[in-house]
């Protein structure tokens, strides 16, 4: 064995399927995942000092598969399970006398069971970053702002759930196989959005979790190459993170979309995710994911602001609209219509979202803007404030509070 750099990353590569692989031999969750952690613990320190091993998962798995036979055989109560499992294990050896590991990838079984439909949206992240996403339960904890404690619970409970409801290590079969997928999309798009604008905190940004949203979507395209969507939501990722190095000034202050400094966006990011949705559009018929990528990269390819093709983003936003009845697409779609139509279509637009979207700080804010490009600055400076005093996330309160004051100095 030779030694190899960045072994910490071929870990964190290897660590959902080796999971899989010992859930799908022995079938608990809890005791798998505290196997594989000692199995990385001991890789950490054996490789360290030995090397990377020519075949680094079957290492992992066959000690991780160890760990899980010693403890079996010392719970007397459990011989029986462990003779099951052992009659189960494939008796075939390697030439040092260890288990021969089939070389097979368990990571979007497990994927798939993370974002069981058993579990609301709030556990399937968690238990996603924390199984396959390799995120310890303090650094969960953290990302979301919760003690540890409560996170540890969260992802607790989720393990039981998945257990109660019974279901078993294996990919989805027939009828499920659309509605898992969407969601295990859904979750890792949740993750991205809350990595990309904070919900909460002092940070515009969660760079952890938006990075580790892309790493896990990178993963399924690289599993499901040919499914459209998959492909989709890859690119919308990385279309919409090729702007973040713009997105924030000095002292992480917000700037808007319309304000950034084009030059600083990623144009590699955005040259993979061009060629992602343009191959994902070719691949059947169009989903939700798709249309946005799709949108985002009509973004992208404007040098300037000015040069933006609203109308095409207005279309695309009304496909999207009639395809998912989302609110925040209508109003997605109101902000298309006025840069093409003027603000007072825009206004018009808006008085549908007042009940489904009544409170969110983003409806106010959309409003404002709509009503300083009618030149009303009082209605502006009014919605700019409300908007302000609703947002959680203090870059973008910020970002409300300061346009409303500079309003308000002009208007004076």
């Amino acid at each position: 064995m030779n030694p190899r750099p960045g072994f910490e990353d071929v870990l964190r590569e290897l660590a959902p399927q080796v999971l899989g692989a010992v859930i799908r031999r022995f079938g608990d969750f809890d005791a798998a995942e505290d196997a594989v952690q000692e199995a990385l613990l001991a890789a950490a320190l054996h490789w360290q000092r030995n090397g990377v091993p020519e075949y680094p998962r079957g290492w992992l798995i066959q000690t991780a598969v160890r760990r899980m036979t010693d403890q079996l055989r010392s719970d007397n109560a459990r011989r029986r399970r462990e003779e099951a499992v052992a009659s189960q294990l494939p008796p075939a050896r390697d030439g040092d006398g260890g288990v021969v590991v089939a070389d097979h990838d368990d990571t979007l079984t497990l994927l798939f069971l993370c974002c069981h439909p058993a579990l609301t949206p709030s556990s399937a992240i968690a238990l996603t970053l924390r199984a396959v996403g390799g995120l310890t339960t303090a650094e969960i904890a953290n990302a979301f702002l919760v003690p540890e404690a409560t996170m540890a619970q969260r992802i607790s409970r989720a393990k039981q759930r998945i257990k109660s409801s019974g279901a078993q290590f294996s990919p989805p079969e027939g009828g499920e196989w659309a509605p898992r997928l969407r969601s295990v999309l859904h979750v890792l798009y949740l993750v991205f959005n809350e990595g990309y604008t904070s919900s909460v905190g002092s940070g515009l940004h969660r760079t952890e979790l938006s990075d580790e949203a892309i790493r896990l979507a990178r993963l399924a395209h690289g599993l499901l190459p040919a499914d459209g969507e998959v492909g989709g939501l890859l690119a919308l990722m990385l279309l919409t993170d090729a702007r973040r190095p713009a997105r924030a000034g000095d002292g992480g202050a917000l700037i808007p979309l319309a304000e950034q400094d084009r030059t600083k966006w990623d144009r590699r990011l955005i040259a993979e995710g061009t060629a992602l949705i343009t191959a994902a559009v070719t691949a059947g018929a169009i989903g939700e994911y798709q249309l946005q990528a799709g949108i985002a990269a009509v973004h992208d390819d404007a040098d300037r602001a000015e040069d933006t093709d609203w109308p095409q983003i207005l279309t695309l936003y009304g496909l999207l609209e009639r395809m998912t009845g989302n609110p925040m697409v209508a109003l997605n779609r109101a902000i298309a219509a006025a840069m093409v139509h003027g603000p007072t279509a825009g206004l018009k637009l808006l008085e549908a979202l007042d009940e489904p979207l009544a409170g969110h700080h983003r409806l106010d804010a959309v409003r404002a803007h709509f009503f300083e490009m009618a030149g009303d600055i009082d209605a502006a400076v009014a919605h700019y404030r409300a908007a302000a005093g609703r947002t959680t996330n203090l870059p973008e309160q910020h970002y409300l509070v300061t346009r409303a004051a500079r309003l308000a100095r002009t208007d004076g």
